[in-house]
C-alpha cells in the first residue's frame, strides 16, 4: 500500500485475495489428480458480477450460478436427505434441487493475467513468514 492506495484498490485486493485463497484449494485438488473444469457459486458474493468474473478468471473455470442463495445450509440439508434415504445419492438430490440460472466463463486474456498475479500471491506468505513471529 502507498499513500495513493484508495478504497477501490483495497476492495479489489480483498476480492482477489479471497479468490486466490480458493485457488489454493483448487491447486490441492489438481495435486490429487482431480480436474475441475466447472464449478458452482451461490450466496451473497454471487450477487456481484465483478466478483463472479474475478473468480472465473482466477480459477480459470466456468462458474455456474445457482438459483438458491442458501449454499452451506442447503448443502447440509441435501446431505441429510441422502443420509435419511429420501434420495439415493448426492448426485440425485443435486439433479433435483440445484438449478443453474447463469454461467460465467473465464476470459482467456484476464485468466492469463490472473495466473501471473496468483503466482506472485503464492510467494508472499513464504517471504513474510518469519516477519509474522517478530510482529506477534
Amino acid at each position: 500500500m502507498t499513500m495513493d492506495t484508495g478504497r477501490a484498490d483495497l476492495t479489489q485486493a480483498v476480492l482477489e485475495g479471497v479468490a486466490f485463497a480458493i485457488r489454493d484449494s483448487l491447486e490441492v485438488a489438481k495435486k490429487l489428480e482431480i480436474h475441475i473444469q466447472r464449478s458452482k457459486i451461490c450466496g451473497g458474493g454471487a450477487k456481484s458480477p465483478l466478483w463472479k468474473e474475478i473468480f472465473a478468471n482466477v480459477l480459470n473455470v466456468k462458474l455456474d450460478i445457482v438459483e438458491s442463495e442458501q449454499g452451506p445450509g442447503m448443502g447440509g440439508a441435501m446431505l441429510a436427505m441422502v443420509a435419511c434415504g429420501a434420495y439415493g445419492s448426492v448426485e440425485e438430490v443435486c439433479a433435483k434441487l440445484v438449478h443453474v440460472v447463469d454461467t460465467v466463463e473465464p476470459d482467456p486474456e484476464l485468466a492469463a493475467r490472473y495466473e501471473a498475479r496468483y503466482q506472485q500471491f503464492r510467494k508472499i506468505y513464504p517471504a513474510c513468514k518469519e516477519l509474522f513471529a517478530e510482529l506477534a
